[in-house]
């Protein structure tokens, strides 16, 4: 007998999740004469992989004897199951509507197999709801084509599993399961909020208008954005408003209340109400609870055995934190791959630091990027100080390459002012090549959306963060006095320092206002199709 997770379409009507097989007449004399434990046993004999492992291991913990064996302890288990909706789980692919109801039938009227069966598939149920809290519902490699980061498996202890069952403490279980950081939990909260808003009919839409909504104007659309930013706690309707207080006139106030949600909605932050402020206030607070959900799965699945110290880079935020070993954050802007040439999400260590390097140019910037512009101007290279050489490393006269065929040369622009890398790259191995560097183009972290680069990722204040990784470290090198020297030269850390690139298009800070970013490369469509696909515990036998 062997159980799979199956999409809930291929069932016809509304079939029992779990017990499939509860509606057959008793099988045989032998499975109906069975005692509970024995077909326990037999039902587990011959269980695959490591979910079949977990669960023989909770039932020898219990010498195979039934797990459920009253009402309260289904009861406590349904209760909890319904708190997985708080998670953006759907307590339906649990089966908590109608587990009671099973368990009462299969009382009153099932043979001892199918008595078996539904003890069998209810802890089965568990521990794949444990599964889900602590690791993920969706598999992330099924859904992105380049996602790299590993999600380790669920680490569950069988006799805690058994423990759990027979103290009803299930909604300790959850809890414990859950992520034990704080931005899982304030997302969590942060669902709760929007859904509170949901179920009060959602909050009001600004109609469209030619004109933007400056401060100091009085018009009755002030009013409605007043109660829209009301509803997120972010601007109160005062009870005292007269017509010396008109709640229409767009005053300091609220222009206040609209610049911090243009903050938080990576929008220029003027006060000023124009096409892309009132679209992101006119987002519905459905979509708004999607992009929580979505970003709660994201949380599930990389949000663990995270190091004390490590560097986090934000790609839909734009922003880069390394969490320091004295416990200090250290923050900047970062400039991210254009939506064609995406900044991947991955795991790794940085290893080392090139000082005053020089760039080789990638193959798909040279044909993309690089040689329109040579074919245009072959005075291109010279200015911007690039070199041309063959595949043995030999220089080439750029006027002798006719470069509508150029075949197999190599662009390498060098160190020094002007070099795309800037003075210093930060690496770490990955197999799309990308890394931290520098940039000449300062002018781009001026920008509130920064999606420019060709996929690596540009830090402002690079050097700060250079250096404080070679002081954190151990690595006993001065940064401005290697790249006063104006050689090239790769400087490897004493201790690598771990490195993720993730992607979060919402975050709640410890206020319960939530960041929501543009999914810049629409990576929450089909994780939520993902999520939102039900799923079912099927008996093949």
């Amino acid at each position: 007998m062997r159980f799979q997770l199956t999409p809930r379409g291929f069932l016809p009507g509304l079939l029992l999740l779990l017990i499939c097989s509860m509606v057959m007449v008793a099988a045989s004399a032998q499975g109906d004469d069975a005692l509970p434990k024995e077909g326990i046993e037999a039902l587990i004999t011959g269980q695959e992989g490591d979910s079949g492992s977990l669960l023989r291991q909770v039932y020898e913990r219990r010498s195979f004897k039934p797990a459920w064996n009253d009402e309260a302890t289904l009861a406590a288990f349904i209760g909890a199951l319904s708190s997985l909706a708080d998670d953006g789980l759907d307590p339906a692919d649990y089966a908590a509507g109608i587990l009671q109801e099973e368990y009462r039938q299969v009382q009153a009227m099932g043979t001892a197999l199918q008595r078996a069966r539904f003890d069998v598939n209810a802890t089965r149920t568990f521990l794949l709801a444990l599964r889900h809290l602590q690791r993920g519902k969706v598999d992330p490699f099924a859904i992105y084509e380049r996602w790299e980061v590993p999600v380790a498996e669920a680490t569950l202890d069988p006799m805690m599993v058994s423990n759990t069952i027979d103290t009803r403490q299930f909604a300790q279980a959850f809890a414990d399961a859950r992520p034990a950081y704080p931005p899982y939990e304030r997302l969590r909260s942060a669902l709760a909020k929007y859904r509170r808003i949901q179920a009060l009919g959602g909050w009001p839409t600004l109609p469209p208008r030619d004109q933007s909504l400056r401060p100091g104007e009085i018009h009755e659309d002030v009013l409605l954005l007043r109660q829209r930013l009301a509803m997120i706690g972010e601007a109160m309707l005062s009870p005292n408003d007269t017509a010396d207080m008109l709640p229409t006139r767009y005053d300091e106030a609220l222009a206040a209340g609209v610049r911090r949600f243009q903050e938080r909605h990576l929008l220029q932050a003027d006060g000023i109400v124009g096409p892309r402020t009132r679209g992101a206030l006119n987002v519905p607070v459905d979509a708004r609870i999607d992009q929580i959900r979505a970003n709660l799965e994201r949380a599930r699945w990389l949000l663990h055995d995270l190091p004390d110290t490590f560097v986090l880079v934000d790609i839909a935020g734009y922003r880069l934190s390394y969490f320091r070993p004295d416990g200090q954050v250290w923050r900047t802007r970062i400039v991210v791959g254009q939506p064609y040439r995406q900044t991947p999400s991955l795991r790794s260590e940085i290893t080392h630091v090139t000082v005053n390097p020089t760039w080789t140019i990638p193959p798909t910037i040279l044909r993309q990027d690089v040689l329109p512009q040579v074919r245009r101007d072959p005075g291109y290279l010279a200015r911007h100080r690039i070199q041309v050489l063959d595949g043995s490393g030999y220089r080439l006269d750029p006027f002798s390459i006719d470069w509508t065929r150029p075949g197999n040369v190599i662009l390498r622009q060098a160190a020094g002012p002007g070099n795309a890398l800037g003075q210093v790259v930060i690496r770490f191995p990955n197999q799309h090549l990308v890394y931290l560097h520098d940039t000449p183009a300062q002018a781009l972290f001026a920008q509130e959306q920064r999606a420019f680069s060709s996929g690596c990722i540009r830090v402002q204040q690079v050097l700060e963060l250079v250096q404080h990784l070679f002081d954190d470290t151990g690595t006993d090198q001065h940064l401005a006095s290697l790249i006063a020297t104006g050689q090239t030269r790769n400087v490897p850390l004493s201790r690598t320092v771990p490195l993720i690139l993730s992607y979060w298009t919402a975050q709640a800070d410890e206020a319960g206002f939530v960041t929501f970013r543009p999914d810049i490369y629409q990576r929450d469509a089909p994780l939520l199709a993902a999520l939102d696909r039900p799923f079912f515990l099927r008996d093949e036998r």
